[in-house]
């Protein structure tokens, strides 16, 4: 057994694996399509997104903090590591001690935003030690550039160093793209309100401005890719965005659409519930449909490069418990399913979320309230990696990632599944070496997921993720072949297949 402490594989395995002959159809409303492959779920599928403020502090990312490099081991041998969020727009390059901030913008205080005083440097140093934390997680970086409160010139400069030191994945280095600003369909009411500015911030006005930043770095690094526009919500702005730039000459530059997703909050919202987390949510796909379509014109792949369930923090006994494993499995599946190139959730250190939310989490006043201690939670109580005390450890939300994670370098058959009245999901694929995948996500809390009573297959499970309870603070991932199952119990999630 292995828990949110401990990740172990037991070394024992049945000589009874699972045997698919699925054509166009088999029995108790389980269709796969084998004939219809879809698309290659990278092998760097998994990722994390961490405030770019974790770069003040050089020795966070580094290989040197070997507690964090394991565990980002542990969650994934290849992913994709995003530093952007709120805090993105309020830091500068400071490439020497006497370095000074850039010009502030006019702005109004927003309760729940950074602070108008919010401003920290990036120095080398930094963006040094982040290069060897990626040698030695084997994962790579989207790295987050302020537009905000920047300068094109400075943002060039920082570009050019980050360029330099950590290398573009095409030459063999850690740099998916950059990402020039954070959100930026909400600067209308914070970074760019236009009753300062005297002029409308909307999709135009951000391209524009966008474009000025984008050329200067390209000038400094012939080579820069870019993702854009790492919107918050405001889906209109991924169709501009492809409209805008299909005919641009910087098309060539553009490496990714990425776009944000948080179930809902904030934690204050009693709607926010383990029942909210596991209801399928139509956004997904009806987003999902926008963000392919703007890719395609500019021949590009697409990201979910920030979100988890609860915005503003998590929610603690939603956001911290094993609910939120059987989301992320989920969703990070639908998004394969879908083509994704991957999906980050956000995390990381408690302080630098509260700062990017104007100095607090809001999980604590619900804790408190509770006569808890949220020093026993993890913070911010999303995060997929908790820093408490001495450790970092593994939080349930990362279980399902993991188990998402197994698809990773398999290629999606597509799935017709009819569960009935269960709350459950079905997805599959096949490994390289022909072993065909099928994972079963029952979200539903009392009822159990009857399997196909077919004789074409042994359902005996390679992997289960599973807890006491839906809001067990922990979680288990469990490398099996052992019983053959014919159901899936409730608040489960099963794959059955060979993973080599």
């Amino acid at each position: 057994m292995m828990n949110r402490r401990q990740f172990v594989l037991t070394a024992a395995a049945a000589a009874t694996l699972p045997r698919f002959t699925f054509a166009q159809a088999s029995a108790s409303g389980l269709i796969l399509h084998t004939d219809k492959p879809g698309a290659i779920v990278p092998n760097n599928f998994v990722g994390l997104s961490y405030e770019t403020q974790q770069l003040s502090e050089p020795e966070y990312f580094s290989a040197a903090n070997t507690g964090l490099v394991a565990q980002f081991k542990a969650l994934a041998p290849h992913g994709v590591l995003r530093l952007g969020g709120n805090t993105s727009d309020y830091g500068y390059w400071k490439p020497t001690p006497t370095s000074t901030p850039p010009p502030r913008p006019k702005r109004d205080y927003k309760i729940g935003d950074p602070p108008p005083d919010l401003y920290y440097g990036v120095t080398p140093e930094a963006v040094k030690n982040l290069r060897a934390f990626l040698d030695a997680t084997g994962w790579t970086c989207l790295y987050g550039i302020n537009l905000g409160t920047n300068t094109p010139a400075l943002a060039a400069d920082e570009a050019a160093f980050v360029y330099k030191t950590l290398g573009g994945t095409s030459e063999g280095g850690k740099l998916e793209y950059l990402q020039v600003g954070n959100e930026a369909d909400r600067f209308a009411t914070t970074i760019r309100d236009p009753k300062l500015t005297g002029h409308p911030w909307n999709a135009d006005a951000f391209l524009a401005e966008w474009l000025t930043f984008a050329n200067a770095i390209i000038a400094r690094v012939p080579n820069a890719k870019f993702g854009l526009p790492d919107v918050a919500s405001n889906a209109e702005w991924i169709t501009a965005v492809g409209d805008r730039l299909k005919d641009n000459p910087i098309r060539s530059h553009v490496a990714g659409i990425s776009h944000h997703y948080y179930i809902g909050g904030p934690p204050s919202n009693p709607a926010m519930t383990i029942q909210k987390i596991l209801t399928t949510d139509p956004r997904v796909r009806k987003d999902a449909a926008l963000v392919m379509a703007s890719a395609d014109k500019l021949h590009t792949q697409y990201r979910m490069t920030e979100g988890n369930t609860c915005f503003r923090g998590g929610k603690p006994g939603v956001s911290d418990v094993f609910a939120a494993a059987l989301w992320s499995a989920d969703y990070m599946l639908t998004l394969a399913s879908l083509g994704y190139a991957g999906v980050n959730l956000h995390g990381g250190d408690g302080q630098m979320v509260a700062n990017s939310l104007g100095g607090k989490l809001p999980g604590d006043e619900l804790v408190l309230a509770e006569h808890g201690d949220p020093t026993t939670h993890p913070h911010p109580y999303y995060t997929p990696i908790a820093h408490i005390g001495d450790e970092y450890l593994l939080e349930p939300v990362a279980y399902g990632m993991k188990f998402a994670g197994l698809f990773a370098g398999s290629t999606i058959v597509p799935v017709d599944f009819n569960p009935g009245a269960v709350n459950a999901t079905a997805y599959a694929a096949k490994r390289p070496d022909g072993n065909l995948l099928v994972a079963f996500i029952n979200k539903d809390l009392t009822q159990p997921l009857p399997l196909p009573a077919t004789p074409q297959s042994n359902w005996v499970p390679s992997y289960v993720l599973s807890a006491s309870s839906p809001n067990a603070r922990e979680a288990t991932l469990t490398d099996t072949n052992r019983t053959r199952l014919t159901a899936i119990p409730p608040a489960t999630a099963v794959l059955f297949g060979q993973i080599r």
